[in-house]
């Protein structure tokens, strides 16, 4: 069963269209509708490439990275999106505590609305 921020693995695709590598994906909403469609993100661990106002940085340190299920720090990329069915979903990771989550949502959403 799919829910709002696990972390799950996704062939992510690449943004010139090529093949995407299988990677963590963080769930952030389930899109309404009859369909099993998610808006997902990509998680790297090249937390260098983390844009400051929208991507969120997971340390090691952190109080919910061992839940996470990721294996070192990363970067919660909400720059880059996906809408997805859940059945190309591979697997669970782990879960992101619902304060990263709602925090993880509003930055995307102050992004969006932005003047």
């Amino acid at each position: 069963m799919i829910s709002e921020g696990q972390i799950v693995l996704f062939k992510f695709p690449q943004t010139d269209q090529k093949e995407g590598k299988r990677r963590p994906a963080l769930i952030l909403r389930e899109l309404p509708g009859k369909f099993n469609d998610w808006l997902v993100c990509m998680i790297s661990s090249k937390v260098d490439q983390q844009i400051l106002e929208l991507d969120e940085l997971i340390t090691s340190d952190a109080a919910d990275f061992l839940q996470t299920g990721l294996k070192a720090p990363s970067v919660i990329r909400t720059s880059r999106l996906a809408v997805v069915d859940g059945n190309i979903l591979l697997g669970k990771l782990g879960q992101i505590n619902t304060e990263r989550l709602n925090n993880i949502r509003q930055k995307l959403s102050k992004w969006i609305i932005k003047e």
